[in-house]
């Protein structure tokens, strides 16, 4: 039996923090607000993840006290990979839409897939990393923060 899960997440910036998207620092750019380390792209895989097997949300698993503090959200995916595994699941696909005005991502993408795709233990041909902006419009088109979406397909072991 397969199962899908879409996840979504989003955070302002915050200049005085580097900007992590899907494991990868990108350099010259404010980074995100957040409990963790704000990676917006790992939240939204893990989220999808997570409600394509059932298994809560990110938020109730991974909450916002001492323990996940400033946390890898790469650890926060190896985590998560682990608890579908152990119930009986194996990730098919994940593909991740990061909505940015900026900064220009195109050269990180294949980065974020490798470092993804190892944290979830996961194969390069599994795993597609998309940026896109907002052509200005919104709190994202107006470079107030980062989102991100994914969806994914998992299977029944």
């Amino acid at each position: 039996m397969s199962r899908v899960g879409l996840g979504f997440d989003a955070h302002a910036f915050d200049a005085d923090r580097p900007l992590i998207l899907g494991g990868v620092t990108i350099p010259d750019a404010p980074g995100l607000a957040g409990h963790s380390d704000a990676d917006v792209v790992s939240h939204a895989i893990a989220d999808a993840l997570l409600g394509s097997a059932g298994l809560g949300d990110l938020g109730q698993l991974f909450p916002s006290d001492d323990r996940w503090k400033d946390a890898s959200s790469l650890e926060i995916l190896r985590l998560t990979a682990q608890k579908l595994t152990e119930a009986g699941y194996t990730i098919e696909n994940v593909d991740v839409t990061i909505v940015a005005q900026r900064p220009r991502l195109a050269s990180f993408g294949s980065a974020m897939v490798e470092r993804i795709a190892e944290a979830l233990g996961a194969s390069l041909l599994d795993i597609s990393v998309k940026a896109t902006t907002t052509d200005g419009m919104g709190s994202i088109g107006r470079a107030e923060g980062i989102a991100a979406l994914a969806v994914v397909l998992v299977k029944r072991l």
